[in-house]
């Protein structure tokens, strides 16, 4: 069963990669140069592409939730970071960038992501243990992550860098950890309760967590490019989902040390592979190399500017320097 469900959660990570790529097309199409008001977020809805995009998230999200009732939270969650190469992958196709064209760094950053997440996976399948979900757990879960998305948004309506993008990212995957929680409370519900007996609170925390990442995600979209959101997103989501389990659910109370120690520095691993992954894809490096490029021109430019600005003194100095001339004379004649 737990192979089943990593394969699961692998299939939705591509959904979350291909609806990324195409609601990121539609929400700057939608901006036309200006931020992403009312108007255009109400121009999205009527969006094919960014409809597109909200299916291919939804069926993933399905797909995940099937996984979440298959296996522990810690095993599942962590496969979603498979989302940001995928992602990757297809702008360099829509780039049209082929394999003999990527650099070694890109390469070396998807193996360290991918890797690092199915090494993180193994250790973790071997040895975390399926916890049911209390009420009690799940009201602390929710004021912490009502704090920590609160905090978030007041974060980045208050600034204006890369840094708001981060930030509506980072609340958006908060939401998104806290949905995979309560997804696996309704499953584990599923399992032994009544249809008509289900606690419809967390169906509702899902809704609402659901919105309010969906909104945050669309910021974070506008705010900047689609890699480094991913990158957001399948880093935290599964750290705010994975400390969840491990931190309210104990669900790696039956850890060993070597095997907690294997699994922290997997994650590492991956950490760094997705942040390198986000640094050195192209789209970063085309943004990057203009601006490097025009620093050598404004040298020039001042440079110019200021010989131009100092030759009339130059002018005059050497004038001074050479003494008299016959125009200084009345008569015009030379001494």
């Amino acid at each position: 069963m737990t192979a089943l469900a990593v394969l699961l959660a692998a299939l939705g990570a591509c959904g979350y990669a291909v609806g990324a790529r195409l609601q990121h097309a539609a929400v700057h199409d939608a901006m036309d140069g200006r931020g992403l008001g009312l108007r255009s977020q109400a121009q999205l809805i009527r969006n094919p592409r960014w409809l597109g995009g909200l299916a291919a998230l939804g069926s993933g999200t399905v797909l995940h939730a099937c996984a979440l009732g298959l296996a522990p939270l810690s095993v599942v969650q962590p496969v979603g970071v498979l989302a940001l190469p995928i992602t990757v992958l297809l702008n360099l196709r829509q780039q049209g960038i082929t394999a003999r064209d990527l650099k070694p760094s890109v390469a070396l950053s998807v193996v360290a992501a991918t890797g690092g997440v199915g090494a993180f996976v193994f250790l973790a399948a071997g040895s975390a243990t399926a916890t049911p979900i209390a009420g009690d757990a799940q009201l602390l879960a929710t004021q912490l992550v009502a704090g920590a998305i609160l905090a978030l948004g007041v974060l980045a309506m208050l600034t204006r860098s890369k840094a708001r993008c981060i930030l509506f990212a980072a609340g958006c995957a908060v939401a998104y950890g806290y949905v995979s929680v309560l997804m696996r409370a309704v499953a584990q519900q599923l399992g032994t309760t009544e249809l008509l007996d289900i606690n419809p609170l967390p169906l509702l925390g899902i809704v609402v967590a659901m919105v309010v990442g969906g909104w945050l995600l669309q910021h974070g979209y506008a705010s900047g490019p689609p890699d480094l959101v991913v990158a957001c997103l399948t880093v935290i989501d599964p750290l705010v989902a994975v400390g969840l389990g491990i931190g309210l659910l104990g669900e790696a109370d039956q850890v060993g040390s070597w095997t907690a120690v294997g699994e922290v520095l997997c994650a590492v691993v991956a950490c760094a592979g997705v942040f390198a992954l986000a640094r050195y894809h192209p789209d970063t490096q085309e943004r990057s190399a203009p601006a490097a490029a025009s620093l050598p021109s404004t040298t020039v430019t001042i440079a110019t500017s200021t010989n131009t600005a100092t030759s009339p003194n130059t002018a005059n100095s050497s004038s001074d320097l050479a003494g008299p001339s016959s125009t200084d004379r009345p008569d015009g004649s030379s001494t």
